[in-house]
This record gives C-alpha cells, sequence and structure tokens, in this order.
C-alpha cells in the first residue's frame, strides 16, 4: 500500500489530479472563515475562543450538529460558504423525485443531452433555494439569541451592528454567490481532481471537526482536574477499539457484493470463437453507497427551520417539542432519520438499478443467469435479488445511523455530542465510502499505467466503469497559479495572526 501511495506521484496526470483537489480543498476551507460583510467578526472570534473548552454533554444535536458538521463551521463562523453544499444536496432531491413522477422530465433524462439538460434545471433550482435560506441565514444573523448553532454568543456583543435593508440585501447576495462558486468547486473536482466533487466537500467539512472532536474526547475521558477515574479512561480505550470496529464493519458492507454467474453462448465469427465462458455481475450490498444519508439530513434540516422561521407557528407548544427534538437528537429526530434512510436506500436503487435494460442487454449479446429464462423472468430476478440486497444495506446504515445513541448511553454522553459523530453515524458513513470512491480512482489510473494497486491480491470492488474520467486534468499553469495564491494568502494570514497575538 506505501509503494502504491508512493506511485501516484510518478503518474503525471494523477499527480495533477491530486493538486488541483488539493488546492480547491483549501480554497473551500478559506472560505468557510472569511466573514460575512456587516458581520462584526471580533465578536465571533470571542464566541469561538469561549468555545473552545466546551463541555462534551453539550445538548446541541440532531440537525444543529449536522448543519453544523456539513457546513463546516461556516455557520458558526458566518462565512461566505455558510449554506455549504446543502442548497445542491436539496435541489438534486427535488429533480430526482421530479424525474422519477413527471413523465416529460423522465423522458428528457433518457435523450442524448438529457442529462445535461436536467442538471443546468437543478443548478436554477440551487440558486433558488440558496436565496430562500440565504434570507433566513442573514435574518436570524440580526437576532443571534434564537440561533441553536450559536447559543450565547449575544452575551459579547451585537453581532450585526447596522442590520439595514442594503445589508440584507448584500449578504443574501454574498451567500448565493458562495453557495454557487461551492457548487463549481464541486463540477472542477468531479471533471479535473479526484472523487466525487459535491462528496469531496462534505468529507472535508466533516473531517475538519475532527481535532475538536479529539479535544472534547480526551478532556471527558481523561480529566487533566479533580479525581481520576481509571473506569472512566478504560471507556476511552473501549470507544477507540469500538471506532475500529465500526470502520472496519463499514468497509466490509460497502465492498459486499452479490456475483451472479452469467453464462454466454458460444458464437463463431469467421474463424474465431466468441463466448461461452462464465462472467460475473457484481450487485452491491450497499448499492446507494452514501447518498441516502445526505438525502436525509438534507430533509431533515428543513422541518427545524420551518417551524422557526414561519410566523405564527414558531411560538405553538408542538412546535416547540418537535423543534426541540429534531435540533438536538430527541426520539422523533433518529425515528424520522431511520425511515428516511430506509425509504431513500429504495429509491436510488430504483432510479439507478434497471433490471429491464440489464436483462435486455444481456439477451442481446448471447448472455443468460443459468437456471432463469432470458428476458421478464431474469428482470424479475434481479429485481428480487435487488430489493433483498437493498434491504441488508438500509438496515446496516440505519442501525450505523442510531449506533450514537447507544453509545451515549453507554458513556454518559447526549447523542447529539460533537464526540459521538465519529463513533457511528452519518459522519462515518460519508467518510468512509468518499475515502473508497477515491482510492478506487487512483487504483485505477494506476493499473491502467501498470502499477500495482493498494492491494497486492485482487482490487478495491468498484464500477470501475462509473470511476473513469471524462475529462483531462486541469492544466499545470493553473495548477501553479492556484498554489502560487495559497501560498501568497497562507504567508498573509501567517502575518496577520502574529501581529495580532503580538498586541
Amino acid at each position: 500500500m506505501i509503494s502504491a501511495f508512493a506511485n501516484t506521484w510518478k503518474i503525471p496526470e494523477l499527480r495533477d489530479r491530486i493538486l488541483f483537489t488539493l488546492a480547491l480543498i483549501v480554497i473551500i476551507r478559506l472560505g468557510v472563515h472569511i466573514t460575512l460583510p456587516g458581520v462584526d467578526a471580533t465578536i465571533i472570534k470571542t464566541w469561538l475562543d469561549s468555545m473552545k473548552n466546551a463541555d462534551p454533554k453539550s445538548p446541541a444535536g440532531g440537525i444543529t450538529a449536522l448543519l453544523t458538521v456539513f457546513s463546516g463551521g461556516g455557520l458558526q463562523q458566518a462565512g461566505i460558504f455558510a449554506l455549504g453544499i446543502m442548497p445542491y444536496i436539496s435541489a438534486s432531491i427535488m429533480v430526482q423525485l421530479m424525474t422519477a413522477v413527471v413523465p416529460k422530465l423522465s423522458r428528457l433524462a433518457r435523450e442524448d443531452g438529457g442529462r445535461q439538460k436536467i442538471t443546468q434545471y437543478t443548478r436554477y433550482i440551487t440558486i433558488g433555494i440558496a436565496v430562500v435560506q440565504g434570507f433566513f441565514v442573514a435574518k436570524s444573523l440580526t437576532n443571534p439569541e434564537n440561533i441553536p448553532y450559536m447559543q450565547g454568543i449575544e452575551k459579547f456583543g451585537t453581532l450585526v451592528p447596522d442590520p439595514s435593508y442594503t445589508w440584507m440585501a448584500l449578504t443574501v447576495v454574498t451567500i448565493v454567490a458562495g453557495t454557487v462558486l461551492l457548487m463549481w468547486i464541486g463540477d472542477q473536482i468531479t471533471e479535473k481532481g479526484i472523487g466525487n466533487g459535491t462528496s469531496i466537500i462534505i468529507t472535508v467539512n466533516i473531517i475538519s471537526a475532527l481535532p475538536g472532536a479529539l479535544v472534547q474526547a480526551w478532556n471527558y475521558f481523561v480529566p487533566s482536574q479533580g479525581t481520576v477515574e481509571p473506569f472512566k479512561a478504560m471507556w476511552m480505550v473501549v470507544m477507540i477499539g469500538l471506532l475500529l470496529v465500526v470502520i472496519a464493519a463499514t468497509i466490509a458492507i460497502t465492498q459486499a457484493q452479490r456475483r451472479i454467474a452469467v453464462q454466454y453462448a458460444k458464437r463463431v465469427v469467421g474463424r474465431k470463437q466468441f463466448g461461452g465462458q462464465t462472467q460475473y455481475l457484481p450487485l452491491k450490498v450497499n448499492y446507494a453507497g452514501v447518498m441516502p444519508i445526505i438525502f436525509a439530513s438534507a430533509v431533515l434540516s428543513l422541518p427545524p427551520l420551518m417551524l422557526q422561521w414561519i410566523p405564527g407557528v414558531s411560538g405553538q407548544p408542538w412546535a416547540v417539542k418537535l423543534y426541540g427534538q429534531l435540533s438536538q437528537g430527541g426520539m422523533w429526530f433518529y425515528i424520522l432519520g431511520g425511515i428516511g434512510i430506509f425509504l431513500f436506500s429504495y429509491f436510488w436503487v430504483a432510479m439507478m438499478f434497471q433490471p429491464s435494460q440489464i436483462a435486455e442487454d444481456l439477451k442481446r449479446n448471447g448472455g443468460y443467469i443459468p437456471g432463469i429464462r432470458p428476458g421478464k423472468p431474469t428482470a424479475d430476478f434481479l429485481d428480487f435479488t435487488m430489493t433483498r440486497l437493498t434491504f441488508a444495506g438500509a438496515f446496516f446504515m440505519v442501525a450505523l445511523f442510531v449506533l450514537p445513541v447507544i453509545t451515549g448511553k453507554a458513556v454518559g454522553l447526549p447523542p447529539g455530542s460533537l464526540v459521538l459523530q465519529f463513533f457511528g453515524g452519518t459522519s462515518l458513513l460519508i467518510m468512509v465510502g468518499v475515502v473508497l470512491d477515491v482510492m478506487r480512482q487512483v487504483e485505477t489510473q494506476l493499473l491502467q499505467k501498470h502499477y500495482d494497486g493498494f492491494l497486492r491480491k485482487g482490487k478495491l470492488k468498484g464500477r470501475y466503469d462509473r470511476l473513469s474520467q471524462t475529462s483531462g486534468a486541469a492544466p499545470r499553469t493553473a495548477i501553479v497559479y492556484l498554489w502560487t495564491v495559497i501560498g501568497i494568502l497562507i504567508v498573509i494570514g501567517s502575518a496577520a495572526y502574529i501581529y495580532n497575538s503580538a498586541r
């Protein structure tokens, strides 16, 4: 495996893709920390400094934790990337649903160039969602005491000194521009970098919260002051072991396949004989990957915002109770989240896996599944098999989603604690899935250039036809310019940090 990482730098195109992706990741993290115009950045800095030693038993969880993790801290920083990539994900969900129920869009998706049209519609809807959400974010910044992810910031001063209509319009335009820039960066990573751009952005934002989670875990399980509790320190070791077990199980389920034997009839063309051999059709247990988790998270983020912002509803007792359940990781959050993940798993498989088309292709090429008649019986068999596999994969994702609750009950932490976000749940599954996807793409490039992959025996399982890049890497001149600008920004930022520390 070490030699495979070393070989990635021996392939010029692969090296350029990695450097280009890393440069865009740096830009993403820089945008998170650029405060919106008209917002007092000193108050945010003072509040964040007071939060460094936050209690890991903080009740903030549920949707609040999801919004904070998926935005990479952009919401807490009131940055230009405050909304993150979630408006684009929400728009993708809407378009996918409409494609499944609107015949005109369904026909358009099957036409040549139809996917490009649908992608264009998705981007337009993304801008509309970003405008609405950006307005509510700007409105909430004028009353930060009501923001669940900024609790206590009102004690340090006025966050927005001049909340005028001009400021409101400028803030909304800035937030929408940040979302569009993130969407463009995601497309560039997908085309000229490594991995799926949207998933990479989400993963980077999740990983950004890892250092804080590790510090909180250490302070909770190994307290530096007061009485020493060996039993609690032992729980730290148990949690690390649980983390390794969960990661191994997640990788196993992500890689698991049901291999369907396909026999091809013999054909003689001229003097050559084709067919006659047995091949395998791999059906993945977790065919949908991380998409059901992302879809369910995006849908669950809407009700709390609507309950808080719709006039006449926010003060109702039932709305307050439901808002608390969803925003702080209550029972209804995990019930609705588990149902959403289960349903979205089947929805994604129904959208992407077409047994009738596969059966028709097999019949056209002279292939058949032993014991199954070609045509409709083959399609029914594939549909029945995929339904059972999807049930197993969806059940595992739901179990992983509720694992932080069980772990938190055992160690005395609330389910929304930042510590538990990396011991199961959405964050872990997304990170493992994206890392495996990136490794499959890198291994494909290595094998094409006659290098060894990450594994000496076999290879990482995945749909390699989907992983092949459709366009070349970014120009080397553009990569040099990117890293030059990033270097200048890092020097300026370091000088500003040293200057402020010396004052």
